[in-house]
């Protein structure tokens, strides 16, 4: 809530209430006072927005509200114990399949997208800028539906394979959705890394344009095009007002 804004409202009321109060019978004065609060309360208090806002709670939530997406065959996705807490593991194995949970945000409102992931190992045959290397131990997408298909847009944020970290290209199989490296290599395979996005400043930057809602966060871990193997730990996904 704005504060400073309401207290200017309120010192307001206080002078629309002592001149009703000096002009009309005390009766009226009172269904009037009433009145007057009442419109103050509903048109000058904004209600709070909260900072944070858990796209996952795999500990208490499970995977309620996620939905399935395969491409080819099924990446597996479990519930598991690491380190204390709950996280979701990813195989795949010569498969493409993932995972996309629905919210609608304005990224100029949430524009911080807060996770943590850790992977097995980056695909050897991988290749960020070709179709047949167009695999990732690692992915989280923020998606932008549009009506039509080429209204869509979508940041890919990646452990990249070969693809320096910081760098960013169109995906192979089409530049609506643009692949950024948020890690590199295979230098941190085994380690879990916290991660942290503006996605406002994302967007403006790989597509040159100003974002409309998002609709979907989604997570994939797949090995279809290559044919190779990797494991991947998601962490809780958070979407944030502030860093």
């Amino acid at each position: 809530m704005n504060i400073q804004p309401f207290s200017r409202h309120f010192r307001l009321q206080k002078l629309v209430l002592c001149l009703v109060w000096e002009s009309f019978p005390s009766s009226v004065v009172l269904r009037l006072c009433v009145a007057i609060l009442f419109c103050f309360a509903f048109f000058c208090v904004e209600p709070a927005l909260a900072d944070e806002v858990a796209i996952s709670r795999f500990a208490t939530e499970g995977l309620k509200g996620w939905e399935s997406k395969s491409f080819k065959g099924s990446t597996d996705y479990t519930l598991v114990q690491e380190n204390g807490r709950t996280v979701l593991k990813a195989h795949a194995k010569s498969a493409a399949s993932g995972l996309s949970k629905k919210i609608a945000f304005q990224p100029a409102t949430y524009r911080y997208l807060k996770w943590s992931w850790k992977i097995s190992n980056t695909i050897a045959q991988g290749n960020e800028k070709s179709k047949q290397g167009d695999d990732y131990a690692a992915r989280v997408y923020v998606v932008f539906p549009g009506r039509f298909f080429w209204q869509m847009r979508a940041l890919n944020y990646i452990w990249a394979n070969k693809l320096p970290k910081g760098e960013f290209v169109p995906n192979a199989f089409t530049s609506n959705a643009m692949l950024i490296a948020v890690e590199s290599g295979p230098s941190k395979a085994g380690q879990w890394v916290a991660e942290e996005r503006d996605i406002l400043a994302d967007f403006r930057r790989v597509f040159g344009e100003e974002p409309h809602e998002a609709g979907a966060i989604a997570i994939m871990t797949d090995t279809d095009n290559t044919g190779a193997e990797a494991t991947a730990w998601y962490g809780d996904i958070i979407l944030s007002t502030n860093r």
